[in-house]
């Protein structure tokens, strides 16, 4: 029963750890850049670790062009692996946060808490 008790106390002491951690961790991610390509560079996406978009750049050749569903297309996929690099950094920090802990659901939480979505 003891032992038990010593385990529940471990895990609380850990989770105070995460949580004061979490905002150190954001504000890191925050910092991280990644960038989405598509059109072979015409259409150039960048957000950071946290999911947040920075800059968009568009090649003004393709502007000129005219062509927005072709611009359309080819910003959503700039976007989409963005976000995808950036949803990968958000899960690598809490997996670093967690030292590892296998704990079903927790990179979730972790991550609707941290603002991850990413």
């Amino acid at each position: 029963m003891f032992k038990n008790l010593a385990n529940l106390a471990s895990m609380m002491k850990q989770a105070t750890q995460i949580s004061g951690r979490m905002e150190e961790v954001q504000n890191e991610l925050r910092e991280k850049r990644v960038s989405g390509v598509a059109g072979g560079g015409l259409v150039e996406v960048e957000c950071n670790g946290v999911g947040e978009m920075l800059r968009l750049q568009i090649d003004p050749t393709l502007i000129a062009k005219g062509e927005q569903d072709v611009i359309e297309d080819l910003v959503r996929a700039a976007a989409n692996e963005a976000h995808a690099k950036s949803r990968q950094l958000h899960l690598e920090a809490m997996k670093s946060l967690t030292g590892g802990l296998s704990i079903p659901g927790l990179d979730d939480a972790l991550s609707q808490l941290g603002g991850g979505g990413a």
